[in-house]
């Protein structure tokens, strides 16, 4: 398994707060006929934070007979050690081919109890593991050396960092930083869409994509070009307070998904911003 090039954070589409299975199925398979790398279910575009043990392993099951020939990678953040172990037996289960954790938390968590949960899990599972530095979400920010001793653990075998700065040699430096005090299998990916330009060109393994999610065929060709003409987009994610609500927006206007499909109490865009949003994506 390679943990490289563009992997996919699809919706998890709801209706009457509880999951729409076709519309989600649709997804996947949209998302699985382009060329995505991997499909990364239940990422925070998929809300994985919201949905009960039940709902996150139907979604799995559903991604997994979806896919195709596609990897399937699954998101099994939690609070509780014993509850991530579980999201990962679930994940077995179905079928997955990989994990993506999050050091989730309500207390602020230490450097042990971070590198703790990840040797816990990492014990008790076989799938390799993605490390997700999400610190917006999580409240924990990962240092490099935090990455290179979590990376040390058996398992990872990819670390998800948050980002990288804009000037394109401070870019270069930290990937080449990150690189060289992890092992070499161990690849580095960039989130943060707006991020995905400068870390392919910093020289990042994999973009782990919340608008490949909806639009794969435009996160591939951001990817493989480098070229990233959607800077309004990228203005709407911040004001939208990340890209879940404007991929909502997005699936919603083309039909993917019946609207509203956030769960409760997520709010989708406001009429305003999305007729920009669909001028944005006219001229794209």
């Amino acid at each position: 398994m390679t943990f490289t090039g563009v992997s996919a954070f699809p919706l998890t589409p709801f209706i009457d707060d509880r999951i729409d299975e076709e519309a989600y199925a649709g997804i996947v398979r949209r998302v699985a006929a382009s060329g995505v790398s991997s499909i990364t279910a239940l990422g925070s575009t998929g809300s994985y934070a919201y949905l009960s043990r039940e709902e996150r392993a139907a979604a799995l099951r559903i991604a997994v007979e979806n896919s195709g020939e596609k990897p399937v990678f699954a998101g099994v953040g939690a609070t509780r050690t014993r509850h991530v172990i579980e999201h990962v037996a679930d994940a077995a289960e179905a079928g997955a081919d990989g994990v993506l954790l999050a050091p989730v938390s309500y207390q602020p968590l230490s450097d042990d109890e971070v590198l703790g949960l990840f040797r816990d899990v990492a014990g008790q599972s076989e799938l390799p593991i993605v490390v997700y530095d999400n610190p917006r979400t999580t409240g924990y920010a990962f240092t490099p050396e935090m990455y290179a001793r979590v990376a040390e653990i058996d398992g990872i075998a990819s670390i998800k960092i948050p980002g990288v700065p804009a000037h394109p040699e401070a870019a270069a430096a930290l990937v080449s930083r990150i690189r060289s005090m992890v092992p070499e299998h161990v690849t580095i990916g960039v989130s943060g869409d707006a991020f995905a330009a400068a870390g392919r060109a910093a020289g990042s393994d994999a973009w782990y994509s919340v608008l490949a999610g909806t639009l794969p065929d435009e996160a591939v060709r951001l990817w493989q070009t480098g070229n990233d003409e959607l800077g309004p987009l990228w203005e709407i994610y911040a004001e939208a307070g990340g890209g879940l609500r404007v991929m909502a927006a997005i699936a919603e206007q083309f039909g993917l998904v019946r609207r509203p499909c956030l769960p409760r109490p997520l709010i989708g865009l406001d009429d305003e911003v999305r007729v920009r949003l669909a001028g944005v994506l006219a001229r794209a």
